[in-house]
């Protein structure tokens, strides 16, 4: 894949506290390689602390955890708790989210993301390396300073590392930021083969090569939409349902330079203008096609392997997918397991 090996394959899972612990041991069984939880409506890392305790094998990561409303130091700490707990398993995937949700929903302050985001996480490894024992706490940055550690305050040391920290980016400035000083790339979805090749792994190259870093010091992780099923009314239904999502990301001006690419521009404009006027049901039929095949995997269940694998080679390097409800778990397993595997 992207960064040399094999394709890990990711899932997401409900981080409702109740279901947590099935839905952890479910995604180990069926042999996926990571379990996701999502700062949507339920805190991303309080389910991490449940599906550590009810796993043995898989990585567990927040995709994503909103850095702004938090600071490095609340970070580093339950970064820390949970490396140990997990013993080595936490991936940190941060994100910036947008003004008014940090302004006005979190009721922190905003001020150049890029920057921001960059200093976070080089004060979470400071905090880090001090716990180490490696040097005393000094970072004093532009928006994060960190110079008291008094020793009743340092937690016990654990044998298991940093928690590896990945930032996610759909910006030029961001992405290149992540090349600098990041473990790994959230992708956006929404992003199509032909942006993450032409637009996204270059930038993301710009900062690994200002930091003297390679593409394998870092580690690229997308969601893919997956259109599959066993016979023509599944694939037909996971269609419906991926048109709709497909277009409700289509209608965000942050994300117009996918579609500017592709020669859909003017696209976005409608479909935002349809979701300013409620018409959701409408939108979903605006993608065509075409479209579809752009920004989706479609396939039998027989071929969707080969497709996914056809969709990451020389970009992703961990996929988060997720197969129709109807699909039985042992065909989950045999699909994941020949993903990972290559076959």
């Amino acid at each position: 894949m992207g960064a040399g090996g094999g394709l890990r394959v990711d899932a997401a899972v409900v981080s409702q506290l109740a279901t947590m612990p099935d839905g952890a041991r479910t995604l180990e069984r069926r042999g996926y390689d990571g379990c996701w939880t999502a700062e949507i409506n339920h805190d991303p890392f309080l389910p991490l602390t449940l599906a550590a305790e009810h796993t043995e094998r898989i990585e567990l990561g927040t995709s994503i955890a909103v850095a702004f409303a938090r600071t490095p130091m609340t970070v580093a700490q339950i970064g820390w708790d949970l490396q140990d707990y997990s013993h080595g398993r936490l991936i940190i995937g941060l994100g910036s989210q947008i003004k008014p949700h940090i302004e006005k929903r979190f009721s922190m302050p905003w001020s150049r993301p890029v920057d921001r985001m960059r200093e976070f996480v080089l004060a979470m490894r400071a905090i880090w390396s001090c716990w180490r024992g490696e040097q005393p706490l000094e970072f004093d940055g532009e928006f994060y300073t960190h110079k008291l550690m008094t020793p009743m305050f340092v937690p016990p040391m654990h044998d298991y590392g940093d928690p590896r920290v990945f930032v996610a980016a759909v910006g030029d400035r961001m992405t290149e930021m992540v090349g600098e000083v990041a473990d790994g790339l959230l992708a956006h979805g929404f992003s199509t083969a032909r942006y993450m090749r032409e637009v996204t792994i270059p930038t993301l190259s710009r900062g690994l090569a200002r930091a003297g870093r390679t593409r394998a010091d870092v580690q690229v992780s997308s969601p893919l939409f997956v259109v599959t099923g066993r016979d023509e009314a599944e694939i037909a239904e996971t269609a419906a349902r991926a048109r709709k999502q497909i277009a409700f990301y289509a209608s965000t001006p942050a994300y117009r330079n996918v579609l500017e690419l592709h020669g859909w521009g003017e696209l976005q404009t409608e479909l935002h203008r349809l979701s300013r006027e409620g018409g959701w049901d409408t939108m979903g039929t605006l993608i065509d096609d075409t479209m579809l095949d752009t920004f989706a995997v479609v396939a039998p269940i027989e071929d969707v392997v080969k497709k996914i694998r056809a969709r990451c080679e020389g970009l992703i390097d961990r996929v988060l997918i997720g197969f129709p409800p109807g699909v039985d778990e042992a065909t989950v397993i045999d699909l994941v397991s020949e993903l990972r595997s290559g076959a």
